[in-house]
């Protein structure tokens, strides 16, 4: 039995987004209340949305779902930036910002996410740490509504949702990844849920996707995905590969005779954290969100297990390739290194590089018998970021999310900065190379491409693909003539 605590009244003078007014537990007296402790850039925070949303819809007429917004890094902490991720993420509820963790306090959260079930007296009757709670919650949900059913404030409560004042009206939509390639250019459209292919001046080629979340397999018009992410191209035999990163599959597009289809993943999230494989698709993945081919092989960022996985597509097997399962920044061998939501992957034939976003650091992993994992720079900590350059461990990134390999040098996305960074691998320095300084804004830019001495970048929170003449550093934003909005 739930220990019987009355819940401490919502701050009324904190900011508040996705409704017109704040909201206080004593109005919503008679009605289940969720609070949804969580921070943008937590992954683990973006699985349970689904089940919030599925919650929110199947109970609308007597539950009422708060997010608690209590931001990790400094970037997260922005008014602007929290709006933009709840655009992103369509969230539907109301949330209020707890920059000063004092919710968080009271309520007495220790980790994101927290979700805190209240009655319809005022008191708390669970509290869930994590995923994969939605069984339970929604039985505690169903338990509480049959004792209670004479005090149960009925109503359909709506809210002045933050997508109704700023809808997504932009060609692209969070843009999260670009590559360059000798056939054009292709942008993961994320905010769309589809493919952009365009020359490398703009002119749109292709659209693939509908530009509706879902998962389909088919031809161009007809297939489906959701908030795709990273891509890598087999020029040779013109095969896009995609991480579909919140489908948790990978998919690949045969641009001769524009098919998609699904070769990794069932379509459901893994809970399996330990290392293990098998046949491709019959394996669930947890948030591909990255990938790039070395030969036969696919070498996946799996943002959702803290791992690194290798897909071999002669026979169509998928494995983890390093990471214990455990999150954080761990040097050494394949079995004992620890990553921590790897989001960007390069290469240079030799070694993986890896953006590794929650511990703010550019990690390596050795493609040889040696199989060992370093640290290129960052501080290696879970809570340790900024921004500041130098070499090694006295670099400071900010939620890194992209990396590119060009002859001897890394640029980095360094998202939560602002800012495109250049780690020179001779010497390991690391430095500033494009920021908010200089003629173009960039904000929480996640991708970045190198082709004939262009640098293409996504510029996720601005909509846009900009391009980068890397000898007169002149800024050009891509204009994508012929790409319209989805319907």
């Amino acid at each position: 039995m739930f220990p019987r605590i009355r819940t401490p009244e919502l701050p009324q003078n904190n900011p508040w987004l996705n409704t017109d007014k704040p909201l206080s537990l004593k109005q919503l007296k008679g009605r289940i209340i969720i609070l949804d402790f969580w921070t943008y850039c937590c992954i683990n925070c973006l699985h349970i949305l689904p089940d919030l949303k599925y919650l929110e819809n199947k109970y609308s007429d007597s539950l009422t779902i708060i997010g608690i917004h209590s931001g990790k890094f400094d970037n997260e902490k922005e008014i602007e930036n929290i709006r933009q991720a709840i655009l992103r993420y369509e969230i539907e509820h109301p949330v209020v910002v707890d920059n000063d963790y004092k919710i968080w306090e009271n309520y007495t959260v220790k980790a994101w996410p927290t979700l805190i079930i209240i009655d319809l007296q005022g008191y708390i009757i669970g509290q869930f740490s994590g995923e994969g709670h939605l069984q339970t919650i929604e039985n505690l949900l169903i338990q509480t509504l049959n004792k209670n059913q004479p005090n149960i404030n009925y109503q359909t409560l709506n809210f002045t949702l933050k997508k109704q004042n700023q809808p997504l009206i932009t060609p692209l939509a969070f843009p999260s990844k670009v590559l360059a390639t000798a056939d054009g250019l292709f942008i993961a459209d994320s905010g769309h849920h589809r493919i952009v292919m365009s020359t490398l001046d703009g002119e749109v080629i292709d659209i693939i996707g509908i530009g509706n979340r879902g998962l389909k397999d088919g031809d161009f018009q007809s297939c489906e995905f959701s908030a795709p992410q990273g891509m890598t191209y087999d020029q040779e035999n013109k095969i896009l590969y995609i991480a579909d990163t919140e489908n948790h599959i990978l998919r690949k597009i045969d641009l001769q005779n524009k098919i998609v289809s699904t070769i990794a993943g069932t379509g459901k999230q893994s809970k399996i954290i330990y290392p293990h494989g098998g046949k491709a698709l019959a394996i669930e993945l947890n948030s591909p969100w990255d990938l790039v081919k070395i030969d036969h092989n696919l070498f996946i960022t799996m943002a959702g297990s803290h791992q690194i996985w290798q897909m071999n597509l002669l026979t169509n097997t998928i494995y983890t390739y390093a990471g214990s399962g455990g999150e954080g920044c761990v040097d050494g061998n394949f079995q004992e290194c620890a990553f921590a939501q790897p989001s960007g992957i390069t290469t240079n034939g030799k070694e993986l590089f890896i953006a590794d976003s929650e511990t703010s650091s550019i990690r390596s992993v050795e493609i040889s018998k040696n199989r060992n994992v370093e640290t290129i720079c960052g501080s290696g900590f879970l809570f340790c970021f900024g921004d500041k350059d130098g070499v090694g461990d006295q670099v400071r990134l900010q939620h890194c999310l992209g990396v590119e390999y060009f002859n001897y040098q890394l640029f980095i996305a360094d998202t939560y900065n602002h800012k495109i960074k250049l780690v020179n691998l001779s010497n390991g320095e690391c430095k500033t190379f494009l920021s908010v300084e200089e003629e173009w804004t960039f904000c929480e830019p996640s991708g970045v491409s190198y082709w004939e001495s262009y640098l293409y970048i996504s510029d996720t929170n601005n909509h846009v693909i900009v391009k980068v003449d890397l000898d007169s550093l002149e800024i050009m934003k891509i204009e994508l003539s012929g790409l319209c909005v989805p319907s």
